[in-house]
């Protein structure tokens, strides 16, 4: 029997240090500029929080429909 290994893309971010991370830094103010960094991390923002709500949104959906189905205690004893 063989193992496979398999390597999860976030341990490539585990060697990076505080030269590489100020080095990426700059490259991307170069790219962007100053000005549109803001407008970056803002939409960046927006786009987090919509998919926080729809994601509560669909645990609440599922939370709603698991109450539902359940049958009430007062049911069960009858």
């Amino acid at each position: 029997m063989t193992a496979v290994f398999v390597k999860s893309p976030l341990l490539l971010f585990q060697d990076l240090g505080m030269t590489e991370l100020i080095l990426i830094a700059l490259v991307v103010l170069l790219l962007f500029g100053g000005r549109k960094i803001p407008e970056l991390m803002r939409g960046l923002g927006k786009g987090i929080r919509e998919f926080n709500d729809a994601k509560n949104n669909v645990r609440q959906e599922i939370e709603e429909g698991m109450k539902e189905q359940q049958p009430s205690t007062t049911d069960a004893k009858k």
